[in-house]
């Protein structure tokens, strides 16, 4: 069976004037046109293509490797707006169309959005939607927390970032969570911190709990080996500084110190965290 918006393995079943004709049989066949055959094709030869419908609603082959499949979340650029709709470069000769009625917002030229890409039941043409939360459910939940999952950013709201999970899920992450610069489109690993009453999920970038820590200290032991075994930061220093330099909360900063003086890794200052050398440690034993 030939799977429409889907990477497909066929067989070359003959070769004509226009391309060659692939499929399992001689019944239900697709044309490659000649513009991707690739020299080394021959009848007989198992191949993988793409299979969409072409500007007069045929069903074609390509070679060509679209940024997304059909039942795929993805970000994606318009090319084109007109009267009936948005049209997005996904890679392939003809754009992928998104109806008015599929979008969130009014789309606009050059602008990117991220969209889900489905076949349309009616017309059995391949489309998007800007309008996520209608492919997206928690209502069965898949995943757990503490688990590491893959995210999508598509929205941002006043209380933080929203992205759809593993394809599958919705959930948030707040803006005081927030580390490093994300944006709409941004594909992540992130970590589910806590999964709230009605399925509510709330998201992290950083492993939660313990974890989340030692990865901290391994950062700042890293950068301390790099930097001649010294930090001009302390635990008095401002979470601003702390947050541009190692991407963490003041409060993850502060347990990470505490974790290292612990294992004697590093001595505090006044003016900063050294590392402590092997002749210190010396010292420190005799403590």
């Amino acid at each position: 069976m030939i799977e429409i918006g889907k990477y497909n393995k066929l067989r070359i079943i003959r070769q004509t004037a226009p391309g060659m004709f692939l499929g399992a049989d001689d019944e239900n066949v697709v044309l490659l046109p000649n513009k991707y055959i690739e020299k080394k094709f021959k009848v007989g030869d198992d191949i993988e293509v793409f299979i969409y419908k072409d500007s007069e609603d045929r069903l074609i082959a390509t070679t060509l490797k679209p940024f997304v499949e059909v039942n795929q979340f993805a970000f994606l650029f318009v090319s084109e707006v007109n009267k009936v709709g948005a049209f997005l470069d996904w890679g392939l000769e003809k754009d992928l169309f998104v109806p008015f009625k599929e979008q969130k917002q009014k789309m606009l030229e050059g602008h990117g959005y991220v969209v889900f890409v489905y076949v349309d039941e009616i017309t059995q043409r391949i489309v998007a939607s800007g309008k996520i939360n209608k492919f997206i459910s928690n209502q069965e939940l898949t995943i757990k927390q503490g688990e590491e999952v893959d995210l999508l950013v598509y929205n941002e709201t006043n209380l933080g970032f929203t992205c759809v999970i593993n394809g599958l899920h919705k959930g948030l992450i707040y803006h005081n969570d927030i580390f490093t610069d994300i944006k709409i489109g941004d594909i992540v690993k992130g970590y589910v911190k806590l999964i709230r009453e009605n399925n509510l999920i709330d998201l992290s970038l950083q492993k939660p709990g313990f974890k989340h820590v030692l990865s901290s200290t391994e950062k700042i032991l890293d950068y301390l080996i790099n930097h001649n075994g010294y930090l001009e930061l302390t635990d008095k220093s401002s979470p601003d500084l702390i947050e541009r330099r190692f991407d963490m909360s003041k409060s993850t900063f502060k347990k990470s110190l505490g974790i290292l003086y612990r294992q004697r890794k590093i001595t505090l200052h006044e003016d900063g965290v050294r590392l402590v050398n092997e002749m210190d440690k010396e010292q420190l034993r005799k403590i």
